[in-house]
């Protein structure tokens, strides 16, 4: 990575770390279910960008991620080989005018049961930043929807019923619906409970039991939202607190049950169907700060993208013991 770059990462990152509150007690208990036989798949490469942001498990246990600043979505197959699968096309000012990190970055990920990837890019202009497709088998990423360039497009969630993503906004504090074959995007929430305080604000986000729920890194919240009928939500519903630095997650399937991605802190902790959380992965695992988790059956699997270690960016497998507490 150039020295400006990884300047301006470390400088956006280290911004938002000054949110991060002190970790509680009840977060610094070790490591325990229900996640067992935790260890790094692989390893990246830091100087190339290779920053892992999102990640979704195929059906053949390989996982696709996207590569923050090194504009790509990659495969790493199980032995932990990595597979350029696309690269995202530079913005023609380099991306300084990016919001808050002044670099073009990809980051949320979604795969479809076709096969298809669809990946979120941010590059500060308006003829890059959206909603990108990858189709099986091209090397060629089209553009489907565009968002605002003064946006910062973070989290990619695919609602199958109604056929909508939706789409977090870090900058804007807004929701985005854009239908399944693109089109414009509509403002569906901006609810004051998605704005930033700082630094970002909406992040992840996930269909989950007929809501959309999404996290916000300032705020240290996860909220949920109903996916009603019509193009607007109601009221977000705040199901936990005091997650400074949350990033994106992901479903156990045991309830409302959810592993998160703690950034800052450097960390995944379990959040309870109370709201209550304990931390079970952290930086003795291999963690450089978390981005993302992804969830197939008993697999897990978490990126760290070394945003403010600035070490080592890796992936992480562990197995999901779905009858531990």
């Amino acid at each position: 990575m150039k020295n400006t770059l990884k300047s301006a990462v470390l400088a956006a990152a280290a911004a938002g770390l000054s949110l991060v509150t002190v970790a509680t007690a009840t977060e610094a208990m070790a490591a325990t279910a229900p996640l067992s036989r935790a260890r790094i798949v692989t390893h990246f490469d830091l100087a190339q960008g290779q920053m892992p942001e999102n990640a979704v498990i195929e059906p053949n246990g390989s996982v696709d991620v996207t590569f923050a600043a090194a504009r790509q979505v990659a495969r790493i197959d199980r032995r932990g080989a990595t597979q350029i699968l696309a690269t995202l096309p530079a913005p023609s000012d380099g991306g300084v005018h990016t919001p808050v990190l002044g670099f073009p970055l990809t980051t949320g990920l979604v795969r479809t049961d076709d096969g298809t990837l669809y990946v979120l890019y941010a590059t500060g202009t308006a003829d890059l930043t959206g909603l990108w497709r990858l189709k099986p088998g091209r090397k060629a990423p089209e553009r489907i929807a565009a968002l605002p360039a003064d946006g910062l497009p973070n989290g990619l969630a695919f609602d199958p019923r109604s056929r909508a993503f939706y789409i977090t906004d870090s900058v804007l504090g807004t929701i985005w619906r854009v239908p399944a074959n693109g089109g414009r995007a509509t403002a569906w929430s901006t609810a004051p409970e998605l704005a930033a305080q700082g630094f970002l604000g909406a992040n992840g986000a996930r269909v989950h039991k007929g809501s959309l729920w999404v996290t916000n890194l300032d705020q240290g919240t996860v909220l949920s939202l109903p996916l009603r009928g019509g193009h607007r939500a109601s009221t977000p519903t705040v199901r936990a607190t005091g997650l400074e630095g949350i990033d994106d997650f992901a479903f156990t399937g045991r309830g409302n049950e959810i592993l998160a991605a703690l950034n800052g802190p450097g960390t995944v902790v379990r959040i309870a169907d109370d709201g209550t959380h304990t931390t079970v992965l952290d930086s003795s695992d291999g963690l450089q700060n978390p981005t993302s988790v992804a969830i197939r059956g008993k697999d897990v699997y978490v990126p760290s993208a070394a945003y403010l270690t600035a070490t080592d960016p890796n992936l992480l497998h562990a197995r999901l013991d779905r009858h531990g507490h």
